[in-house]
């Protein structure tokens, strides 16, 4: 019986509608969905969770714009927040992001500098000593400890900023920059200073080694933070990850299918407001979130990997966290992840639905936990879906057909009229 908990809807039929409420259930609630591009991930699983959420808070990741304008009325009328984060136009949405305003200690800024070198999807999959990024994190994080400590109100930008000005030169085997008094002012005020640590880390550095880790670290920096990009750290609101979980908030965050180089950035993003978000769950009496938060997040596997997350979806349950992952083959998130990491993902997720794809290995496991020959998988009729769920016999059923849904079917018709009304007026202009 499901109580007051938001539902999940995850098929057509009464024995695909299950309770949210992970301490009633005694599962997580971290959903990885498989599908192949088209075969309607976005409309029979991601749009029916919006739909359904009257009590916890979304984070929802789209590419489609139109989920987040069609929603944002809907969620308003139920008593949300609605921030609207826009990565692809940031004027068009609603708030900014600054990572430097989720900085709280030294491990933050590690944890920063990190994930920034790292957002890089080969990097997973790179044979290359860590002794390279190890260097590049030491740089990225005594540039973003100097800007903290030297700059009131401090934005990116300034850490941007700071980066690109940086030159060094070989001077009797060593190496010699125009930011050397700086942080040798910054020692005489306190020798074990972390900004110093992290810029002896870089200085001491081979020339040549030293170079390759700066012309690295200068290819990632230019690739994520474009022009467009920047205008997130001057917007007048910040997502704010405590609010989110304190008060009823959706999230919608627009990203691009074509444009990788803002994957990069959102990977970040991910990174960091998992963190944000179970260290605040720990300051909790009870360890969990006071509004429970599902993330929503649509082609996750097509960016680059998200810095932890395979450690982070092991513990979302405990502190009142959950993901729903939309890919569109277990191959895929391999290829981003690497095996093992994937394996620790996918065995994290206490409920997956398949609907379909041609991937061999994809087809073979769904085989095997289904008891089904492979082919009966490879050949799924479209519109068919499969739903494993721990501690349940495997469901074959239909997708979730959401447009007989009189709830979809009014927030449709509104969303139509507000788009003609639109038009007229841009016809009239």
């Amino acid at each position: 019986m499901i109580t007051n908990s938001d539902r999940l809807i995850l098929g057509d039929g009464e024995n695909c509608i299950f309770s949210s409420n992970s301490q009633e259930t005694g599962l997580n609630n971290n959903i990885l969905v498989i599908g192949t591009s088209g075969c309607g991930k976005t409309v029979s699983i991601l749009e029916p969770r919006i739909l359904e959420t009257f009590n916890k808070s979304l984070i929802v990741t789209v590419t489609k714009r139109r989920i987040a304008k069609k929603y944002s009325a809907v969620m308003k009328k139920r008593g949300y927040n609605v921030w609207d984060l826009n990565f692809v136009h940031p004027s068009e949405g609603n708030c900014g992001y600054d990572p430097l305003m989720h900085i709280g200690s030294y491990n933050d800024i590690t944890f920063l500098a990190r994930s920034i070198v790292l957002a890089n999807p080969q990097k997973s999959q790179s044979n290359a000593d860590p002794y390279w990024d190890d260097g590049a994190t030491s740089l990225l994080a005594a540039e973003i400890s100097y800007i903290l400590m030297t700059i009131d109100y401090p934005t990116f930008d300034d850490v941007l900023d700071f980066h690109n000005k940086l030159t060094f030169e070989e001077m009797s085997g060593v190496i010699s920059t125009n930011y050397d008094r700086k942080f040798a002012y910054l020692a005489e005020e306190d020798p074990s200073c972390f900004a110093v640590s992290c810029w002896k880390s870089f200085r001491q550095l081979p020339v040549k080694t030293a170079s390759c880790v700066f012309s690295a670290l200068n290819t990632t920096i230019d690739s994520i933070f474009t022009p467009e990009l920047k205008e997130l750290f001057r917007m007048k609101k910040m997502v704010d990850f405590e609010k989110l979980a304190s008060e009823k908030t959706v999230l919608f965050i627009t990203t691009s299918p074509v444009n990788s180089s803002l994957n990069s950035f959102i990977s970040t993003f991910y990174g960091t407001a998992f963190k944000d978000l179970f260290e605040f769950a720990e300051e909790q009496a009870d360890g969990r979130l006071p509004i429970p938060v599902d993330v929503l997040a649509d082609d996750f596997a097509t960016g680059c990997p998200v810095n932890m997350f395979e450690q982070y979806v092991s513990i979302f349950r405990e502190k009142g966290l959950s993901v729903t992952v939309l890919i569109q083959s277990e191959s895929q998130l391999s290829s981003l992840y690497g095996s093992e990491k994937a394996t620790t993902i996918i065995n994290n997720c206490d409920t997956i639905v398949f609907l379909g794809g041609m991937d061999l290995e994809t087809g073979k496991n769904i085989s095997m936990r289904a008891n089904r020959p492979l082919e009966d998988i490879l050949y799924l009729p479209i519109g068919s879906e499969i739903i494993f769920r721990r501690g349940m016999k495997v469901i074959f059923t239909k997708r979730y057909n959401i447009f007989q849904n009189e709830m979809y079917k009014k927030v449709t018709a509104d969303y139509d009229m507000h788009i003609e009304k639109e038009m007229s007026k841009a016809a009239v202009r």
